[in-house]
């Protein structure tokens, strides 16, 4: 079991999603942090020498980028686009 946990920042980013792309974000962002610090190796890094990951929504119909901040033991999800 780990002692991460995860979030938005802001924490209002994720008020106006749909309610089922909110579900898988809540679904993976939940299994990054019972990863905790290994949940750095998932998703595509923004640039090779990046802390901010992607990581695909949706069958493809979008993304949310997220950081881990170790010295919280948190995953902060900072960013979620969607395409209709």
């Amino acid at each position: 079991m780990s002692d991460w946990t995860w979030g938005f920042e802001p924490p209002d980013l994720g008020t106006t999603l749909p309610s089922e792309i909110l579900a898988e974000i809540e679904r993976i962002a939940t299994e990054l942090a019972y990863m905790g610090h290994d949940a750095d190796q998932v998703g595509k890094p923004h640039r090779p020498s990046s802390t901010l990951r992607y990581f695909p929504l949706a069958n493809g119909r979008g993304f949310f980028c997220f950081m881990l901040a170790h010295h919280l033991q948190e995953i902060v999800i900072v960013q979620v686009t969607v395409w209709k």
